[in-house]
């Protein structure tokens, strides 16, 4: 068997240009950690009460916004599925991470124990770490209940992420990270929202970016040295991924707990044109580099028009 070297993947390209070398992104990525790295049990003030009249989501971002439905509903009742959603999107996300923090631990678990590229992503599991324990912070903060993925997701995550390969981790990676990260870069300036929810997204924004750059840099490498069988299954996975990841955005539990019928609701966003305009466009930077670097291939790309992320 061929062994592919740090000096053939330096010569290598893809259609973004020279593949980087692993170590220098990975050094720059643990400089910016160390500037910028935030402790959220003692950045953000916890023992704050909610603001009236403010936001725990903005209303452009809630699913049912500009529907029938949403035109009926109180401002009150608006308000309080944003903040329920708000706690449904922490979930997801905590969710999310520990999927993630598994995939890195098993990335690195044949690589050098001294080399940059495992420090950082060992200081990206420690983020993570964070995020985790600060979402769930926020969901208790806000007084909603956490809403955990249906079971039957929850359990195809477990075979998703046992057979999924390198540059599957990698994709789906980003796929949980940079629609989210559109949303909350929206979130963190708008005044609307309380003030502590702007404070969970500002850090996990600053510490998400490098995460993005760690991962985008290896699936470049993954997708341009993996074998052919490789980088179809991880087309195959990723559109899967997709497909998962845009039915449980929002718990549909949230309707009925702000007095909504579930069904109606749910019908409504799958037929509102607002909703697939914020889900496409958040997911356009990742679907175009996706599309660049040969992901959305085929089978993949079909299944990624399934999930309604990509136009």
């Amino acid at each position: 068997m061929t062994t592919v070297t740090d000096e053939d993947i330096r010569a290598l390209r893809d259609a973004l240009g020279p593949l980087k070398d692993r170590e220098q992104v990975a050094a720059r990525l643990l400089e910016a950690s160390a500037k910028h790295s935030f402790d959220p049990d003692t950045e953000l003030d916890w023992d704050s009460g909610a603001e009236d009249g403010k936001w725990f989501w903005p209303p452009e971002l809630v699913s049912l916004y500009d529907t029938p439905l949403w035109r009926k509903m109180s401002e009150e009742q608006r308000m309080d599925l944003a903040r329920h959603e708000a706690a449904s999107l922490a979930s997801l996300g905590i969710w999310f991470e520990i999927i993630l923090m598994q995939l890195l631990v098993r990335h690195i678990y044949d690589k050098s124990v001294t080399s940059k590229h495992v420090r950082y992503a060992l200081t990206e599991i420690a983020d993570e770490c964070r995020h985790s324990m600060m979402f769930a912070r926020m969901i208790e903060w806000g007084g909603a209940p956490a809403y955990p993925v249906p079971r039957r997701y929850h359990n195809l995550a477990r075979v998703l992420k046992t057979i999924s390969t390198t540059p599957g981790s990698f994709a789906a990676t980003l796929l949980g990270e940079e629609i989210l990260d559109w949303m909350q870069r929206l979130t963190f300036p708008d005044e609307r929202v309380q003030s502590l929810v702007r404070g969970v997204t500002r850090i996990h924004v600053v510490e998400e970016a490098r995460h993005v750059r760690y991962a985008r840099e290896e699936l470049r490498r993954q997708m341009v040295t993996a074998p052919p069988w490789e980088r179809r299954l991880t087309r195959l996975n990723c559109g899967e991924a997709a497909r998962v990841f845009s039915v449980c955005f929002v718990n549909p539990q949230v309707y009925e707990n702000v007095g909504l019928d579930r069904h109606e609701a749910v019908a409504q966003v799958r037929a509102s044109g607002h909703r697939a305009e914020v889900m496409q466009t958040g997911a356009k930077r990742l679907t175009d580099f996706f599309d660049d670097i040969g992901v959305l291939n085929g089978v993949g790309r079909r299944l990624w028009k399934s999930s309604g992320l990509l136009a």
